[in-house]
């Protein structure tokens, strides 16, 4: 036994250490299908701008970015998907899994799109994760 282990042994003798219960009150409280919307928006807006350009150069940052952004699409959307929601929640909303695959299929897809439209379909099918995660946040 450690120094340390032995002091801590001793002090929990002197004031026996006070249960705690614990809640994802932090984690829970900072998830937001917010920060997908803003990248899709990114992307959309990337696509948008390469159309309107004849700048190669700027077109190829603009592919770059619209590449790097539907990345953190799909890792906000992960992040949503595999801490936050739970198997509850898949019952109450059944189409819930398959929102998601689509929302990560169409955030692959926009690293490939050059089309405005595409980038829309994208946060349309974020916003419909996210009426969902707003309906679980009002029963939670």
């Amino acid at each position: 036994m450690t120094v340390l282990s032995r002091l801590f042994t001793a002090a929990d003798r002197v004031a026996a250490p006070v249960p705690a219960a614990a809640h994802c009150d932090l984690p829970c409280g900072v998830y937001d299908p917010a920060q997908a919307r803003i990248e899709a928006e990114s992307v959309k807006n990337c696509q948008q701008k390469y159309q309107e350009s004849d700048d190669p150069v700027f077109r190829e940052r603009a592919i770059m970015i619209k590449e790097q952004r539907a990345d953190l699409v799909k890792h906000h959307l992960w992040v949503l998907w595999t801490d936050y929601f739970k198997p509850e929640h898949l019952e109450e909303f059944p189409d819930l899994h398959n929102k998601f695959w689509q929302a990560t299929k169409l955030a692959g897809d926009a690293k490939k799109s050059l089309d405005p439209a595409q980038g829309q379909q994208l946060i349309d099918a974020i916003e419909e994760i996210a009426n969902i995660f707003w309906k679980t946040k009002e029963d939670g």
